[in-house]
């Protein structure tokens, strides 16, 4: 099939196929999976490599969960997100998060008329399909707390209403793990809300030598088509969900899941290293995570290939070190691996 070619189920001369187990027709799963191979080849048109980010934000998509960008200035992540909102033809905003921000800056705020001698609301820059939100770890407590309760409840509260905010709604927000100075801890509360977390590292030799030649060419960069619109994302999530989670894949998300918290019960000698274990939260978005991977694959069914490519990048941030794991250099990232390395795969 070509990726690049949109489905149009009027003009589709394949005939009708019988539902999947799954309870989606195997043809409409795979156009769909093409439309999202054009949206990661239009995005690729522009920035060049970051292909493990991309595939995150996509999941991110997919699921309807928040994506947390960590990595130093100048790797694309404000690029990636800009582009992907494009080529979805989705509503896009971006806020620079900086220390003087208020709340009313991100959602809004009521305006006086003076004429009418009545309040009305003027709207955020949060009411929008995809909101960047650029240095989240700048912003004070105040402007986080207003930020917690869009992502969590999908609504802004402006005075004494509350708003909606439209579907898809998706934050996606970077931070820089290098400097400190200016910023502020993202509560554990917060950045639990995150389905993921990607770690965003440099471009390999090919990747920069073709971003150099771009660069010296001169040329502007370049437009990418839109692929779908906000309202057929909402349609393929509705998809996604509907893929086979077999019991011994489910279980082995939960063993995953529970050795993070209560390690020496799967014989696994690192309880001394683990503060705070990942919550059921992070069970549910791993399954989630991992049937947007098989999808993005072409598969109908999730697989442990599936839960194991998503399973850094959705407990990594989850996972909690002790003061005995920071003294020994272990990181949050190394105890998920060990996690990973021991646990038997069905």
């Amino acid at each position: 099939m070509d990726a690049t070619r949109p489905f149009d189920a009027a003009s589709s001369t394949t005939p009708p196929q019988e539902p999947s187990a799954s309870g989606v027709i195997a043809a409409d799963r795979e156009a769909l999976a093409a439309r999202f191979a054009a949206l990661t080849e239009e995005v690729g048109h522009v920035v060049v490599g970051q292909r493990e980010m991309v595939q995150g934000l996509l999941i991110g998509l997919l699921t309807a969960g928040h994506v947390l960008l960590e990595g130093v200035p100048g790797l694309a992540k404000t690029l990636t997100v800009s582009t992907l909102a494009q080529g979805l033809d989705a509503k896009f905003s971006r806020v620079q998060f900086t220390p003087d921000l208020l709340p009313a800056d991100l959602i809004g705020t009521l305006i006086y008329d003076p004429r009418t001698h009545e309040f009305s609301p003027r709207k955020g820059p949060i009411f929008a399909n995809i909101v960047l939100a650029d240095e989240i770890n700048r912003a004070p407590a105040k402007v986080q707390s207003a930020l917690l309760e869009a992502m969590q409840e999908r609504q802004v509260t402006i005075g004494d209403t509350t708003y909606p905010l439209e579907a898809p709604f998706l934050v996606l927000a970077t931070q820089n793990p290098v400097e400190q100075e200016g910023t502020y801890r993202l509560p554990e509360a917060q950045v639990d809300r995150f389905l993921l977390k990607l770690t965003v590292g440099y471009p390999t030799r090919d990747d920069e030598r073709e971003i150099v030649d771009s660069m010296a060419a001169g040329s502007e960069s370049p437009s990418i088509t839109p692929t779908m619109s906000a309202s057929e994302l909402v349609g393929a999530r509705r998809v996604v969900e509907q893929l086979t989670l077999v019991p011994a894949v489910r279980d082995y998300i939960v063993d995953l899941v529970q050795a993070t918290r209560d390690p020496s019960r799967y014989a696994l000698d690192i309880a001394p290293l683990i503060e705070f274990g990942a919550s059921p939260r992070g069970s549910i978005a791993l399954a989630r995570a991992a049937r947007a991977h098989a999808f993005l694959a072409g598969r109908s069914a999730v697989i442990p290939t599936d839960v194991k490519a998503v399973a850094m990048m959705v407990l990594g941030h989850r996972v909690t070190p002790s003061f005995e794991a920071q003294a020994e250099d272990e990181t949050a990232e190394s105890i998920v691996q060990r996690v990973l390395d021991h646990i038997p795969t069905p």
